[in-house]
């Protein structure tokens, strides 16, 4: 919204239309009707505004669906992002304006909201916290501690008296101890003219902030143990409502000139009564601490659940890495088995010296002399048994018929 304003604030028209109309003109979309008066020049800007916003858009989106791992319904994931007409992707037109102004004002004013009902979570949280660790001392324990707690709080409740916020004489603090000047010489519009930081005529809610610093630290200290720095922004952002709830007539969340200036003329401004703080003012009663506990209870119970689920869920994975891990050894294994086999084949056995393996070179004497040499012993003994007993070896074992003079003519010679 910022970036389209300052764009729209460059067109002479739109400028005066804007400082001329009322807030509730403004929310109610009267503003946003003028937008067909803007030069082509400032519209053509917007149009380009408006594609890088619907480009950072479907980044989150994509985003969003990288997180999830899951299929994104893009259009209804757009329709959260009520600030723009996401059908229209590529022209900046009325709708766009009025649904910007609308969405902007509507998160302004949930935005205090939200933040004092973190802050009541916070001190929630934080006074549970304190009573289950009571739970978990002796008696005597449990009491020093509960004495302790007693005397942080009214050691945290001794202070000096805090001036109301917007008050003259809060603002006189702030214009001698901040600004160096004479309490007695304190002057309405230059007090806002030194304190309007950007120079824009308005007091926005940081600059109404900051004018709280000094009553804030009457009461708060970062060095002490009894005072909490959460509880100071709390305390600055009541005061900034409050101030606004008496001085901005127009609710549009600034402070103008005129409206300062008004507000202190006014009795109040001059006669204030007391301010009270947080510590007199409990954020939560018994009961919603009692419900809230109850609430952190199921909270426990779904999240010791959903731990279980993960660790079994962990165990299953773990398991099945096992397994994983199982069959990869073994296909390991296999392929390995399989490279022997392959290898076998393709590489020729090898062979013991003296050993043949072919048939047709079995009486080689070069291919077989183990053979050879026993054939030649064979042969000799069998000469001399043939001379000293001829009817035994007329038939050689395994032959049918009887062994020729020629036959053995042939046998090899002893040498």
């Amino acid at each position: 919204l910022r970036s389209v304003i300052d764009f729209l604030e460059k067109d002479p028209h739109f400028r005066e239309k804007l400082h001329n109309t009322d807030m509730e003109d403004i929310k109610q979309g009267k503003l946003a009707k003028e937008l067909d008066f803007v030069s082509h020049h400032v519209r053509t800007k917007l149009d380009e505004l408006k594609r890088q916003e619907v480009n950072r858009l479907r980044t989150l989106i994509k985003v969003k669906q990288d997180m999830n791992g899951e299929k994104v319904d893009h259009q209804a994931l757009l329709k959260q992002f009520e600030h723009l007409n996401h059908m229209n992707p590529y022209t900046f037109e009325v709708e766009d304006l009025d649904r910007l102004i609308k969405s902007a004002t509507n998160d302004l004013e949930n935005f205090d909201k939200e933040r004092h009902e973190d802050f009541k979570r916070y001190e929630m949280t934080k006074e549970h916290e304190r009573r289950e660790h009571l739970k978990t001392l002796d008696e005597e324990a449990r009491k020093k501690e509960e004495e302790h707690y007693e005397e942080m709080k009214k050691k945290h409740a001794d202070h000096p008296k805090i001036n109301h916020p917007g008050s003259q004489d809060q603002l006189k603090k702030v214009w001698e101890e901040a600004d160096g000047l004479d309490p007695s010489e304190f002057e309405p519009k230059t007090f806002f003219k030194l304190h309007d930081t950007n120079g824009d005529g308005y007091f926005d809610e940081q600059e109404l902030e900051a004018l709280f610093t000094k009553e804030l630290e009457k009461v708060y200290d970062p060095t002490h143990e009894e005072d909490d720095m959460m509880e100071m922004e709390e305390e600055r952002l009541r005061m900034r409502e409050h101030v606004m709830t008496e001085v901005d007539t127009n609710r549009d969340r600034l402070v103008s000139l005129d409206e300062f200036i008004t507000a202190t003329n006014r009795k109040e401004f001059l006669e204030p009564d007391g301010w009270e703080t947080l510590e007199q003012n409990p954020m939560y009663t018994e009961e919603e601490l009692k419900e809230f506990e109850q609430h952190l209870g199921r909270e426990q119970q779904e999240l010791n659940l959903r731990s279980n689920e993960l660790l079994k869920q962990r165990e299953e994975l773990e398991r099945q890495q096992e397994q994983l891990n199982a069959q990869k050894m073994e296909l390991q294994q296999a392929v390995e088995h399989m490279e022997r086999l392959k290898t076998q084949k393709t590489e020729p056995p090898g062979q013991a010296k003296g050993q043949c393996n072919l048939f047709p070179l079995f009486w080689s004497k070069a291919f077989c002399p183990v053979i050879w040499n026993k054939m030649l012993i064979f042969s000799n003994y069998f000469s001399v048994l043939a001379n000293s007993v001829p009817s035994a070896v007329e038939i050689l074992p395994g032959d049918s018929q009887p062994l020729s003079q020629g036959h053995q003519q042939d046998l090899p010679a002893h040498s």
